[in-house]
């Protein structure tokens, strides 16, 4: 078997978590493999309604090892309080392996974020305050703390006062805070060490053993390809790469054995956080669709912030897929377009008096305008169709409309947010 990649093609907030949670179920193997406790996957299941920010979503199938990549942003806290989470809705305990190579997020990280954001003001990045930026600038400056070090308390102390050596400095002379105590944070982070560290393992070596007796794995990633800090719409990107690519590092799987990537879009788009959106809609009908989407309208998962919602983008899906390299698309909540006569889709941008279908710099996107094609809706519930043929004539040109701009097959679609409302799409 070979591994499969299930990303996103937008800004994140695809509808992945139900597209993992589907695709987990014929897998041995779930990873996650980038990002932290700062995005979630909304998962509807016969249990209930969970929303998983660091837990892999295979955590809902008892036969599956569940496993979280050196790539990993690992606050510790978060991720116990989520396996407690689970305790508490009466789900079995899942097989869950962390990586000991995996960076802790620490406290100082997340208050680093917050005062940088509340400095910023009106200027931020739309941080969701989780600390990520800045436990990746620790993490590239060699500043940070491997979860394998809190079996090392003297070590964990002595990596803690070399980050704060710059730090303290910091919060006093730009933020005029009170310096940080390595002591009281030592002590702090080592009360997770003991429930954290009998997960532990070289899950690098796990996963090639895996590959070696020939299972499955699933890897999945958190956001989409317009947050990726190389790729996408930079400086207002995540801190992780987004990428189908970065698996093969931030899971440590080999490239070669990524064989299938499913890149998940919306059937609009939608956008939580700053940075430009050609699409954006506003007012009365911006709020309409937000209503309308999601499994629960369309607000984030961590922060609860309004979505900002648009029109399908055919030139940032088809970038998206190009640069996670998709090898087929999930197009999510196509139900939810079932209230509208006409529906528009973005073909190109016009820019500068020119018009283009390439996905450029973010200088040019923020005098960009949508390019829009209008197509018939279908006026109808589609949430029953459980195949492409039981979807009315409308919704199935819509479908094949969108699979001819992005130029990737749609092999899956979802009308609802159960796992018996995505079915697979034969070759259209």
């Amino acid at each position: 078997m070979s591994v499969t990649a299930v990303v996103g093609a937008n800004w994140g907030d695809e509808g992945k978590g139900k597209v993992t949670d589907r695709f987990a179920a014929e897998a041995d193997v779930v990873v996650r493999f980038q990002g932290g406790n700062n995005a979630g996957h909304t998962i509807i299941n016969e249990h209930g309604k969970f929303s998983l920010n660091l837990l892999p979503s295979g955590v809902f199938h008892s036969h599956i090892v569940n496993v979280i990549g050196p790539g990993v942003a690992l606050n510790a806290p978060a991720l116990l309080a989520e396996l407690d989470a689970l305790r508490a809705a009466g789900l079995p305990e899942p097989q869950l392996k962390v990586s000991e190579r995996a960076q802790l997020v620490l406290p100082l990280h997340a208050l680093l974020d917050n005062l940088e954001e509340d400095r910023l003001g009106a200027g931020g990045f739309g941080s969701t305050r989780k600390g990520i930026a800045p436990f990746y600038a620790d993490k590239y400056a060699k500043l940070g703390l491997q979860a394998g070090d809190l079996a090392d308390r003297a070590r964990v102390q002595e990596r803690i006062e070399a980050s704060l050596a710059g730090k303290n400095v910091l919060l006093s002379h730009l933020y005029g805070r009170e310096p940080l105590d390595a002591a009281a944070l030592t002590e702090e982070l080592m009360a997770s060490a003991e429930r954290l560290l009998p997960l532990l393992c070289d899950t690098t070596e796990l996963l090639h053993e895996a590959l070696r007796r020939g299972a499955s794995v699933l890897v999945e990633g958190q956001l989409g390809a317009l947050r990726d800090p190389d790729h996408g719409i930079y400086p207002y990107s995540t801190s992780s790469s987004t990428l189908a690519g970065f698996a093969a590092v931030g899971a440590g799987v080999p490239p070669y054995e990524i064989r299938r990537i499913a890149a998940v879009t919306k059937a609009y788009s939608s956008c939580v956080g700053t940075g430009p959106f050609v699409t954006e809609l506003a007012g009365g009908e911006a709020e309409e669709l937000r209503r309308r989407g999601g499994s629960a309208g369309e607000y984030g998962v961590v922060t609860g912030r309004p979505r900002r919602v648009g029109w399908f983008d055919a030139v940032a899906t088809r970038y998206g897929c190009m640069v996670q390299g998709a090898t087929e698309v999930v197009l999510t909540n196509l139900d939810v377009l079932g209230y509208l006569d006409e529906i528009p889709v973005c073909t190109g941008y016009r820019i500068g008096g020119g018009v283009t279908n390439r996905f450029p710099l973010n200088r040019e996107l923020d005098a960009a305008e949508p390019v829009l094609e209008v197509l018939p809706g279908w006026r109808s519930d589609v949430s029953g169709a459980r195949s492409f043929g039981e979807l009315p004539e409308a919704a199935r040109r819509y479908v094949l409309r969108l699979q001819e701009l992005i130029g990737t097959p749609i092999r899956w679609i979802s009308v609802g947010p159960h796992r018996d409302q995505m079915f697979e799409v034969f070759p259209l």
